[in-house]
Parts: C-alpha cells; sequence; structure tokens
C-alpha cells in the first residue's frame, strides 16, 4: 500500500513547492507548462535553489 501513495505524495509536495516557487504562476506558454512539469517532478532540485524554467 506505501508504494501506491509515495508517488501520490511526492507530487502533492512538487506541486506545493513549484507554486510556492512561481512555476504555476503564468501557464500560457508551453515552455511554462514544461517548466512547471519539471518543477514537479524535480522538486527538490528546486528547494536547493536550481532554477528549471526553460526559455
Amino acid at each position: 500500500m506505501l508504494r501506491r501513495i509515495f508517488p501520490v505524495i511526492y507530487l502533492v509536495i512538487g506541486v506545493l513547492v513549484a507554486s510556492q516557487h512561481g512555476y504555476l504562476a503564468h501557464l500560457n506558454t508551453i515552455s511554462h507548462i514544461f517548466s512547471a512539469v519539471l518543477a514537479i517532478a524535480l522538486w527538490p532540485l528546486v528547494l536547493l535553489g536550481i532554477n528549471l524554467t526553460i526559455k
């Protein structure tokens, strides 16, 4: 059961971190959407201060 819950918790934390760092503010272009997806998937890097913005 823990194997099913862990990915959901990981994604929820990723959405919260990405939101707090402004990745979900303006999703009007493909690059912003891709940056948000990367920030959600790689949220530990965002917490370390790495900028995942795609230009």
